[in-house]
């Protein structure tokens, strides 16, 4: 008699996906697909416009509903001549388009602008002009990055100082729609504030806000050119940061039992104070 045959050898059963599976997984996780780290959704007319007033070669296509087509002219023109495509969609494909609904009816698809380098040899002449600068310390909120530079932008901002911190928000396409255009206006650099505030304060006095025990905000009267700094919504500012100000400044309230103002609102408020009165 043929002896009993062995059972069929099994493959022995894992819950882990294989290591060649799993460094791919790894890989795809890190590395954003390309058309994410290349290009990003401009929602909104006044972005657009900015857009293609200011630097027009970084859009790649544009979508709108068709009550927008008039005031697209001078895009649509643009567009044709580079041979990209643009196209009237209904508001339903533009929020697919624009992943928000929040899309006001035109978005461009474009490369973000880049961040430029903090150049040292350049502070000089910011200092000349007499504008302020804004340094923002790990604003998180791309809402409110989009909102502080509209309103930095509107008192004549024209460098804006973004801290190489994880927590720092970075221009994105909810930045780029509540600026309505502004992050086309303004110059904004990327820099280790441990390194580039002290260069800052060669020219520029170090002004921080705290949401109390400071300086009241009227009080700051004249001197050097500004360099306003702005903290993290949580957390304010740095304390290694907050230690190289040369003055921390308070917006004093009413006492009403609200105990600060979102950062968007105190920038709006500072900006006023320091560059509008």
């Amino acid at each position: 008699m043929r002896p009993p045959s062995s059972p069929p050898t099994r493959p022995r059963r894992t819950d882990r996906p294989p290591r060649s599976a799993l460094a791919a997984r790894a890989a795809s996780a890190a590395t954003p697909p390309p058309h994410e780290r290349d290009f990003v959704p401009i929602c909104g007319l006044a972005a657009v416009q900015a857009l293609v007033e200011r630097d027009p070669r970084r859009i790649e296509r544009l979508f709108f509903e068709p009550r927008f087509a008039p005031a697209l002219l001078a895009a649509r023109r643009l567009l044709a001549a580079a041979r990209k495509p643009y196209r009237e969609v209904a508001a339903e494909e533009l929020a697919r388009i624009a992943g928000t609904v929040r899309h006001a009816g035109v978005v461009a698809i474009a490369r973000p602008r880049p961040l430029a380098d903090f150049d040292s040899g350049r502070v000089a002449g910011w200092a000349r002009s007499g504008r302020l600068v804004l340094v923002l310390d790990g604003v998180g909120n791309p809402h409110n990055l989009g909102a502080i530079v509209r309103s930095a932008v509107y008192f004549g901002v024209e460098h804006v100082i973004l801290a190489d911190r994880p927590e720092q928000a970075f221009p994105s396409a909810a930045s780029y729609r509540i600026a309505e255009g502004a992050l086309e206006s303004v110059t904004l650099h990327r820099a280790a504030l441990a390194t580039a505030l002290p260069l800052l304060q060669r020219h520029f006095r170090l002004v921080g806000s705290a949401l109390a025990h400071g300086t009241p905000l009227a009080s700051l009267r004249g001197g050097r050119p500004v360099a306003l700094v702005l903290g993290n919504e949580e957390l304010g500012i740095d304390p290694a940061t907050l230690a190289l100000c040369d003055t921390v400044v308070t917006i004093p309230g009413a006492g009403s039992g609200v105990q600060s103002l979102n950062v968007a609102a105190a920038a709006a408020v500072m900006l006023y104070a320091l560059c509008g009165a």
